[in-house]
């Protein structure tokens, strides 16, 4: 399993758009995915829109993403540079 932590640092969180975009990359991995959210420990299922649109990721919040399969690394690295590069 491969986790890496992530700020969520777009100003104005992940809302609908964003959360379409990144529904869609996680889409295109095979293994299992998962967002933790720090402060909460809700968790959120990336490849679900509405749970991404239900855990209420705001700018600020700390989320660990966790993905377990055959791509499990790449999925990591290219969802957390995906958050990391989120703009309004």
């Amino acid at each position: 399993m491969e986790k890496q932590s992530v700020t969520i640092t777009n100003p104005t969180g992940i809302h609908a758009r964003p959360a379409s975009l990144l529904v869609s990359l996680c889409q295109q991995f095979q293994s299992d995915i998962v967002m933790e959210c720090a402060d909460s420990g809700r968790q959120v299922n990336p490849k679900s829109i509405f749970s991404v649109l239900s855990g209420r990721l705001k700018p600020g919040t700390t989320v660990t993403v966790a993905a377990d399969g055959e791509d499990a690394q790449q999925a990591v690295q290219e969802i957390c540079t995906f958050i990391e590069a989120l703009e309004e």
